[in-house]
């Protein structure tokens, strides 16, 4: 007799957690880790941001219970992210927002919504895209179309490709988009291309399906929600994941957001209903910690402003590293123009061995890195072993 498991089909290791593994067990002094997804410092920390370890200590000095708060979870945390996401849309009954462990948590909630609202919805990702999101959507059992976003080798997004795509796509049919700091290639559409996207998805009665989970990173936290609030005002309905994640720096916490659009108030109201109990089929209750951390961040007058501060000057790094990068090579110069942590090198998965093997630098084998994986004082050493690589 079979055991319960041996029917099941082996599973491909996942690249990215096993370049994490080999990253630190290499012992070279000039190792460069830039394929983990987490924002460094110059010295390499991923630190506790001030105004979140002044909200922590408050809540360790104020919080008299860990009784469940219910399946929203801490509902003044949903209400602050989505002034910060939504602004002026923020406050009508058509828009409401339930807290998430993570970005994850948020889109796994969004596309199992999907699936029980419309089964023979098809979802259509951008390649390339975020390699966990096609994993989420077959998860829920929706099928995947592909639309074309990025060219490798021009670095340059394809438009003309995407826009010929969406227009094939059958109402009801979801699309899914990265609001800012498109990650892997760090190309993000300006502000003609986010409307003439706004103006398919409303013509033709599609669902758009936002995943924004850097907004502050790129050019700053009004700049980088403008995509997003233009295109779910423009529509009856949307869906948007969101995370805090990166811009609060609380990546091992998960604190994560869904927030969906209805028609009309009595439409959301219902979404809502199926969203928490899908979350209870789930995750039951969501984790506190991190979202009631926020919450005090935001709606504190002095912490925020710190958070701000020290969310502009990471910005600030990140942009600057990118300008260095541009400038040492013009193969390398479109990096300059791009958004966010990540970028796409115009390298090969043989390349990228050879920048692990002889020159300790960690990228993912599609040629993404993080931009601030590395120091300022490894700027020049990593822009040289890339140029060694391309030119052979």
């Amino acid at each position: 007799m079979s055991g319960l498991f041996s029917g099941l089909e082996p599973i491909e290791p996942d690249a990215l957690l096993q370049l994490m593994v080999m990253a630190r067990a290499d012992d070279r002094p000039h190792k460069i880790d830039a394929g983990v997804g987490v924002y460094k410092t110059s010295d390499g920390a991923t630190p506790v941001m001030r105004a979140v370890r002044e909200a922590e200590q408050r809540l360790h000095d104020t919080q008299d219970s860990k009784g469940y708060l219910g399946m929203r979870g801490d509902a003044g945390y949903a209400e602050a992210v989505g002034r910060l996401l939504f602004g002026p849309l923020w406050g009508t009954d058509r828009l409401v927002g339930l807290q998430t462990p993570g970005g994850c948590g948020a889109l796994a909630l969004g596309f199992a919504l999907v699936r029980a609202a419309r089964p023979d919805a098809k979802v259509w990702v951008g390649t390339p895209t975020w390699p966990n999101h096609e994993p989420l959507i077959k998860g829920a059992g929706l099928t995947i179309e592909a639309y074309p976003y990025y060219d490798k080798a021009s670095a340059s997004i394809q438009f003309d490709a995407m826009v010929a795509a969406l227009e094939r796509a059958d109402k009801g049919d979801v699309v899914l988009l990265h609001g800012c700091c498109h990650n892997p290639t760090g190309a993000d559409l300006d502000a003609g291309q986010w409307a003439k996207v706004r103006s398919i998805i409303a013509a033709r009665g599609l669902i758009p399906f936002i995943d924004i989970a850097y907004q502050g990173l790129g050019d700053g936290l009004e700049d980088d929600a403008a995509g997003t609030r233009a295109l779910v005002e423009a529509v009856d309905e949307a869906i948007v994941a969101q995370s805090c994640d990166k811009n609060f720096g609380m990546y091992r916490d998960r604190v994560g957001t869904l927030f969906v659009k209805g028609r009309d108030g009595e439409a959301t109201k219902l979404a809502l209903d199926w969203i928490m109990q899908l979350a209870r089929e789930l995750w039951s209750m969501p984790p506190d910690h991190g979202a009631a951390v926020v919450r005090i961040v935001l709606e504190d007058e002095a912490l925020r402003a710190d958070w701000r501060a020290e969310l502009d000057g990471m910005r600030e790094r990140i942009n600057g590293l990118r300008k260095a990068i541009a400038a040492s090579d013009p193969r390398l110069s479109y990096i300059g123009r791009q958004k966010g942590m990540f970028s796409m090198l115009p390298v090969t998965p043989e390349q990228v061995a050879r920048l692990r093997e002889e020159f300790a630098i960690y990228v993912a084998g599609s040629g993404r890195f993080n931009i601030c994986g590395m120091g300022d004082d490894q700027v020049d050493y990593f822009c040289d072993s890339v140029k060694a690589v391309i030119d052979g």
